[in-house]
């Protein structure tokens, strides 16, 4: 037990002096500076290296923790391209392709997925991609004000630690990983509060969304189908809604836009705080909803129901709700 806390206390510290020596190496350089813009949710240039560090603890932690090397590569890949992305820009069909080249990797390899008794290994395979692809897209994508991704990431992975110590099979796999991304995402947290001096770039919110979903499918592998649905409620809700909103006005999908329901709750006057303690609420029913959905399976379904109609209220009320304090 020792040696995992101090893993988890390891990802802490090199993301938190990792991002600091990010913040300090970018400060008055023009390299790596988000500009805001019309659409941008912050008034003042922000360094947006940060997934730098958190990446780098992530890498440096989950090796030490047995992850496969198939992961690893797809993050490197990911965080290279994303890199390259926020320094230069990259056109979108070559990031599309990097991001389902680094989703085939670890797919290749893997065997007895979602629905292997239904639908061929293939096809299965195949489904289980799209979704990921999405998925780290979904991340980045919500990745808009102070404080947001690294909150998702700490009540997921703890979200994902809880069916183990329920179980008394911690540390497994899947809650020692968890772990790990909780403590790197406490350290950047530390940084990314509102407000914030440095954001996570591309660089870290595509390579942190593709581990998330490999843990979020991890899950649903060992039997945590109802969790691995419930955890992501908030960001797959806002996420998914938002985009077919703008699909029905024929808008770019892939283009940068502020319609995001905690975008426009922070628009309409509303603190960066304010809303992340929203969201942070409603995480911690869906981290609650879960944990009944291990030790309650004959009725998990009724779990997941709660979890997105608590989901779609609390997207409801930063959508018509008035403004109770300036941002």
């Amino acid at each position: 037990m020792t040696f995992y806390i101090t893993l988890a206390l390891s990802a802490f510290l090199i993301s938190l002096l990792g991002t600091r020596f990010v913040i300090l190496a970018l400060r008055k350089r023009t390299v790596l500076l988000d500009i805001p813009n019309l659409r941008s949710n912050h008034r003042a240039p922000v360094p947006k290296g940060g997934g730098l560090a958190v990446v780098t603890a992530l890498v440096i932690c989950l090796l030490v923790a047995d992850i496969s090397y198939d992961i690893i590569l797809s993050l490197l890949l990911l965080t290279a391209i994303s890199l390259l992305d926020d320094l230069i820009g990259v056109p979108v069909i070559v990031r599309l392709g990097v991001q389902i080249l680094a989703v085939a990797i670890p797919l290749s390899t893997m065997s007895d997925l979602i629905l292997p008794a239904v639908l061929p290994n293939w096809l299965d395979k195949v489904i289980i991609g799209i979704f990921w692809v999405w998925f780290i897209n979904l991340f980045n994508f919500m990745d808009g004000i102070d404080g947001l991704s690294a909150t998702e990431m700490i009540c997921i992975g703890i979200g994902l630690c809880l069916p183990a110590v329920l179980a008394g099979a911690f540390p497994d796999g899947l809650s020692t990983h968890s772990l790990i991304v909780v403590a790197a995402a406490c350290g950047f947290l530390w940084w990314n509060w509102h407000p914030a001096r440095i954001f996570l770039g591309d660089v870290g919110s595509i390579p942190i969304g593709f581990l998330l979903g490999f843990l979020l499918l991890i899950a649903i592998h060992d039997g945590y189908t109802y969790t691995a649905l419930i955890l992501p409620g908030y960001y797959l809700g806002d996420g998914t809604i938002t985009l077919l909103r703008r699909l029905k006005k024929r808008e770019k999908i892939w283009m940068a836009h502020s319609e995001h329901y905690y975008q426009r709750a922070v628009r309409a006057g509303r603190s960066h705080e304010s809303v992340v303690r929203y969201i942070f609420g409603i995480n911690l029913l869906l981290i609650l909803l879960a944990t009944l959905s291990v030790l309650h399976e004959e009725i998990a379904v009724v779990f997941v129901a709660i979890a997105y109609f608590a989901v779609f209220m609390l997207l409801g009320f930063f959508a018509h709700t008035p403004p109770t304090e300036s941002a």
